[in-house]
């Protein structure tokens, strides 16, 4: 969960030539990116928020999504400045997990588009329970990978991969015990 606090302001209209008071908080408000502010935001843009680039607009309206403050003024959101952005930026790229997976290469990318359906799918499908949807959604995705991973059998390596890989360990023993076969 994410506190971020917006405080009021004096703004200018150029337009009406007057003095406007924007509205700011009374404390903080708390954000949790999850696969709940997802759904949510997925319904009224109705696109994937996963792999897609959002106008400020729309990324305004993602943190209304993700506030689960109850009763906040919705004319706070337009105040939040640039600072405050990027630390809800930074805080919906955190990993939040220790969990790290190395890459394998030659593995395509794939261009299908993931939206919270397909992630409430494979919660279903893995077992996952549903209070895990209120996780902060790269905890949830790492969970998924991690689920999907440990219920993959091994692939079975080709015999020139299981020739080459006993090579590369005769050749660390003969180096290792100095002889020479």
């Amino acid at each position: 969960m994410l506190e971020i606090e917006i405080e009021s302001r004096e703004l200018w209209d150029e337009k009406n030539e007057q003095f406007i008071h924007t509205v700011g908080t009374n404390g903080t408000i708390k954000l949790e990116h999850s696969l709940v502010s997802v759904a949510k935001w997925e319904s009224r843009w109705k696109k994937p928020f996963l792999g897609t680039q959002r106008t400020r607009a729309e990324t305004i309206d993602y943190i209304q999504c993700m506030t689960i403050t109850q009763n906040v003024d919705p004319r706070v959101y337009p105040n939040i400045d640039a600072r405050t952005l990027q630390r809800i930026n930074d805080y919906i790229n955190d990993s939040m997990t220790a969990t790290w997976f190395a890459e394998q290469k030659n593995k395509p990318i794939s261009k299908k588009k993931i939206t919270a359906e397909l992630i409430y799918y494979w919660m279903i499908s893995l077992g996952i329970p549903f209070e895990c949807q209120k996780w902060h959604l790269n905890r949830l995705l790492t969970l998924i990978r991690v689920c999907e991973l440990k219920n993959t059998p091994p692939k079975k390596m080709s015999k020139k991969s299981i020739g080459a890989q006993n090579a590369a360990i005769n050749k660390q023993r003969r180096q290792a015990h100095h002889s020479k076969g």
